[in-house]
């Protein structure tokens, strides 16, 4: 199984909407790991490493969660983090 990770900075209404603990259920659900965590311009930045299905699932998801509404996204592919465990919010 070939895991991936990538990088997303996300733009819209994504603070104070269940973000992160739709994200951290979602990659639960698949078993992808990383972590999210709101900036200070309202953005929230993610780190997101497994499968391309994975990763894909956790997308879907937070398009999916009704309270939040994603206008840009930036995507950068980066290295895998060996034995990361788990999905955390910052």
């Amino acid at each position: 199984m070939d895991r991936i990770r990538k990088r997303f900075c996300i733009y819209g209404a994504v603070q104070g909407v269940g973000f992160r603990y739709c994200a951290r259920h979602a990659a639960a659900d698949v078993g992808a790991t990383g972590w999210a965590r709101n900036e200070y311009d309202g953005s929230v930045t993610m780190e997101l490493q497994g499968t391309p299905e994975q990763i894909e699932y956790v997308l879907y998801a937070l398009d999916r969660w009704r309270y939040l509404h994603i206008e840009r996204m930036e995507t950068k592919a980066i290295p895998p983090v060996e034995n990361e465990r788990g999905f955390r919010t910052e």
